[in-house]
């Protein structure tokens, strides 16, 4: 179950409800998959076949579905990252500054772990969203934000877009971000 930690107070945020509340306001989706809808044996796969994508999509295809409706996605995929993935301290480099998109960022997260790390409104500042299988988020287009991965450093994700070209990262300075990292 996600969990947030306000950077600037060290305030934890625990219990879906209260992580739905706080994200609600500051303007991010946050839903929550039952992550055991997943074959047993791809619940902790996280270097992953065509195949096993595949079955990942089928898995939640409802949910999918049901989401992009909602919210206007029109294609979607699987991502995996370990430290299997080549360059992965160069992707998450890349992944790790502070960025903005012109559509919504979503992940849908099937395994292992990712965390957020959100602009909130100016009386919180930023956040981190801790995410874990089951845990789905849509950051808002245009709200500053980077994604990385935690200690384990191994996730896989379904990410959803209205076009895949509204994905590309704009960089966001923000002076005030540098104070705020931890």
């Amino acid at each position: 179950m996600a969990e947030i930690r306000i950077r600037n107070t060290e305030e934890r945020i625990r219990g879906e409800e209260n992580v739905r509340a706080f994200l609600e306001k500051q303007e991010v989706l946050y839903e929550h998959w039952d992550p055991t809808k997943l074959a047993e044996g791809l619940q902790e796969k996280f270097v992953l076949t065509d195949e096993d994508k595949q079955q990942i999509l089928a898995a939640f295809d409802e949910e999918i579905r049901d989401l992009a409706e909602r919210r206007g996605y029109k294609t979607w995929d699987v991502i995996a990252l370990s430290d299997a993935t080549p360059n992965l301290d160069e992707l998450l480099k890349k992944f790790e500054n502070v960025h903005t998109h012109t559509e919504d960022e979503v992940r849908a997260i099937t395994a292992g772990k990712g965390i957020f790390i959100i602009k909130g409104t100016d009386d919180v500042g930023y956040f981190d969203v801790e995410l874990e299988a089951g845990d789905v988020i849509s950051v808002p287009e245009y709200k500053p934000h980077f994604f990385t991965l935690m200690e384990n450093r191994q996730i896989v994700a379904v990410r959803l877009f209205i076009e895949t070209e509204g994905w590309i990262a704009h960089p966001f300075a923000d002076e005030s971000f540098s104070s705020s990292k931890a």
